[in-house]
C-alpha cells in the first residue's frame, strides 16, 4: 500500500492513499482542500496533476506569439492566489482551465501582447500568400499555431477543447456570429494549408 505524509498540527501521521475509480477525484478534492488552507504540498500535487493539460492549452492558443511556460506559470500563480474562490461545483480541473482560458485572454488584451500581433486583414493576405514545398509541409500543430491569433483562439476553443459558440463568445467578449465566422476562417486556412 502506498502511503502518504501529512501534517496536522499535532504532528505526523500517516495516511494511505486512495486507490480506486473515484479515490483520484477524492484525494483532488483533499488536495484542494488544504491547498486553500496554504498546504504548498498538497498545490504541489495539483500542479503535478494538472501542469500537461494547462501548458497544451496554453501551447495551442498562444502559438508562436506567447511563452507557454511563462503563461502556465502564471496559471498556477492565479490559481494559488484565487483557490480560495474555488466552491466545488465543478471539478477541480474544469476550474482550472477556464482560469486559463482568462489568463490567456488576458495576455492576448494586455498592451505587451498587442503589439505582438499582427493586425486583421493583413494576417489573413499574409498568411494564405506563405507557400510550403513538399519538404516543409506543416503539421497540424505548425499549422495551428500560424492563424490569425482570433481564429486560432476560437478553433482551439471550439475544435480541440469541445466548449459552444456561445461559451466562447462570452470568454472572448464577442458575438457567437464573430465566433462562427473566426472558426471558419481557421478551418478554410487550414484546409488549405494542409491541403498543398
Amino acid at each position: 500500500m502506498e502511503w502518504a505524509l501529512r501534517r496536522p498540527e499535532a504532528g505526523l501521521t500517516r495516511l494511505p492513499t486512495p486507490k480506486g475509480p473515484g479515490a483520484r477525484a477524492e484525494s483532488e478534492a483533499a488536495d484542494v482542500a488544504l491547498a486553500a488552507a496554504g498546504d504548498q504540498r498538497a498545490f504541489e500535487r495539483l500542479y503535478r496533476l494538472h501542469v500537461a493539460r494547462i501548458h497544451s492549452l496554453t501551447r495551442r492558443m498562444t502559438g508562436f506569439e506567447g511563452d507557454p511556460d511563462e503563461l502556465t506559470q502564471d496559471v498556477f500563480v492565479r490559481a494559488w492566489e484565487r483557490l480560495g474562490t474555488f466552491r466545488g461545483e465543478a471539478a477541480f480541473g474544469t476550474w482550472l482551465h477556464r482560469l486559463a482560458v482568462n489568463v490567456i485572454l488576458n495576455w492576448r488584451r494586455s498592451a505587451a501582447a498587442e503589439r505582438r500581433w499582427i493586425e486583421d486583414g493583413a494576417d489573413v493576405d499574409l498568411l494564405a500568400s506563405t507557400r510550403f514545398g513538399r519538404a516543409e509541409r506543416m503539421d497540424l500543430e505548425h499549422a495551428i499555431a500560424q492563424l490569425p491569433p482570433g481564429a486560432r483562439q476560437v478553433f482551439v476553443l471550439h475544435d480541440v477543447e469541445g466548449f459552444k459558440h456561445e461559451e466562447i463568445a462570452g470568454m472572448m467578449g464577442v458575438t457567437a456570429g464573430t465566433t462562427k465566422a473566426q472558426l471558419h476562417r481557421a478551418r478554410m486556412l487550414l484546409r488549405s494549408w494542409l491541403e498543398r
